[in-house]
């Protein structure tokens, strides 16, 4: 298993050979009329090839702004992307590049699954149409062989009768279908990088694991690395290597998932898997974070997480926390794991292995 957690390399100087994306202090912003939302604030990591990254956290948490940055998919104006911040993807700094040559890496050698993939296609052109026009723009062949390859993409990814189905418009296919296809035009030109945005939110949970299963085996048979944003942590459970978790655009806890899901050292997430419906929990009362995600205009002076945070204390609320270690390859962003936090961090950890009682929501799962 992969660590998340590695030493980074200088700014400037590309990360090692294994290391396919390497995010380096990135900052994005966007200017509105009320001032400036910090939208992703400072962060950091990395993925190897092949393997798969999870970000997760709540809605408004910076997840899809970042892969939208890596993309290179802000408009800029109005958003901003801070000096310092770098983006390395197999040995390129893709901040720094032409757009003519981002254009060339964008959906051919880094993919993207959209979110809502009904908004995401073209409504006036047919299925087979949309990827052939991607595979001709990026593998430069002609109509005909780029037509094969939209069929041969259609079948890879499990949707039947794919020589009737690409003549076929977006409206006149299910959700579950229409993420087959948002997966069939990633894949056509086989990327290095697969970036799936909440493959399943819009789908019910048979669908979902039928989708989920499919990436799983793509992925196994093309050697892509994939990184799921997702506020699913069962999906995480059963996907990823790494997990990145993220509250107000910034990291508060990155480990491997075994880590993060089993013994996790930030408050906001032992705050995210107690509030994870089980068995054990039939006819109680639900846990829940209290309060609310704070205003990116308003953010707390110090930790962003102390207004809701039930081991708070006085230094919370002075001195900004950084990442802390927290376990071999594992960090976290708390005051709990300062010296002078040795105690009410051991308290936390007793309290929430009781809440979840060994941690019967994942123990089973991988």
């Amino acid at each position: 298993m992969t660590e998340t957690l590695s030493t980074p390399a200088p700014l400037g100087a590309p990360p090692p050979r294994e290391t396919l994306l390497e995010v380096r202090n990135l900052r994005t912003s966007f200017r509105v009329l009320d001032g400036i939302v910090p939208a992703v604030d400072g962060i950091s990591f990395s993925l190897g090839r092949g393997q798969t990254l999870g970000i997760v956290g709540e809605s408004g948490s910076g997840k899809s702004v970042t892969a939208m940055t890596v993309m290179r998919l802000i408009d800029i104006p109005p958003g901003v992307i801070g000096e310092g911040s770098e983006v390395w993807f197999d040995g390129r700094e893709l901040l720094s590049l032409p757009l003519r040559e981002m254009r060339r890496i964008r959906g051919n050698e880094i993919a993207m699954i959209f979110q809502e993939p009904l908004t995401s296609l073209n409504p006036v052109l047919t299925i087979g149409d949309q990827i052939a026009e991607q595979v001709e723009l990026h593998l430069k062949v002609r109509k005909k062989e780029a037509w094969e390859r939209s069929i041969e993409a259609i079948k890879l990814v499990g949707i039947p009768s794919p020589e009737r189905r690409v003549k076929q418009y977006p409206h006149e296919m299910s959700g579950g279908m229409r993420q087959r296809v948002m997966i069939a035009m990633a894949l056509s030109c086989e990327p290095k990088l697969l970036i799936a945005d909440e493959p399943t939110t819009a789908l019910d949970v048979t669908i979902q694991a039928q989708i989920l299963e499919l990436l799983k085996t793509i992925q196994q048979r093309t050697g892509s690395a994939l990184m799921l944003i997702t506020h699913d942590l069962g999906v995480v459970a059963e996907m990823v290597d790494n997990v990145v978790v993220m509250y107000t655009g910034q990291i508060v806890e990155q480990g491997t998932v075994e880590q993060v899901l089993l013994e996790p050292r930030a408050p906001y997430t032992m705050g995210l898997i107690e509030s994870i419906p089980t068995v054990e929990k039939r006819g109680g009362r639900l846990s829940v974070i209290s309060g609310v995600v704070p205003s990116p205009f308003n953010l707390p002076p110090a930790c962003r997480f102390e207004p809701r945070c039930p081991y708070r204390w006085d230094r919370c609320r002075r001195v900004e926390p950084d990442l802390y270690p927290a376990g071999p390859g594992q960090v976290a962003r708390c005051h709990l794991h300062t010296p002078e936090g040795e105690g009410r961090r051991q308290a936390a950890l007793e309290t929430h292995r009781a809440n979840m009682t060994a941690g019967r929501a994942f123990g089973k799962s991988r």
